[in-house]
């Protein structure tokens, strides 16, 4: 089954960064910690706190979420409705939010490409 472009999945993937989430001061103080304008640093902290998530995700909804970024990066979608009244811990306003998307995209892809060859490796073994 394949589903379409849906933004407010994005919203749902980024859950862990939201004062809403569960209190975790260790997460938290990470997540301050980082310059999210800055790409390095930026994808550092998806690899410690999205990657373990998204490998829990099925491979249809990985699909989903790498699907539907690459089609609101592909229009003049500027992010604002994902990141709209999303209270995070993030201690500055993300100022490129194409940019911190194209992050995330890239390394959602990168999970995901780990994950199905780590599967692979498993079936042949």
């Amino acid at each position: 089954m394949k589903f379409k472009p849906s933004l407010p999945i994005t919203q749902g993937l980024l859950f862990t960064y939201s004062f809403e989430n569960t209190r975790d001061e260790e997460r938290e103080l990470r997540i301050k910690s980082i310059n999210v304008n800055d790409s390095a640093e930026l994808g550092k902290l998806f690899d410690m706190f999205t990657n373990p998530e998204f490998a829990e995700y099925k491979q249809e909804e990985r699909e989903w979420h790498i699907n539907t970024l690459k089609y609101f990066l592909s229009t003049d979608e500027t992010f604002e409705s994902v990141l709209y009244l999303f209270n995070t811990y993030f201690k500055d306003e993300i100022i490129d939010k194409r940019n911190f998307m194209k992050v995330l995209l890239d390394r959602l892809t990168k999970y995901n490409e780990e994950i199905k060859e780590q599967k692979s490796k498993n079936l042949n073994s």
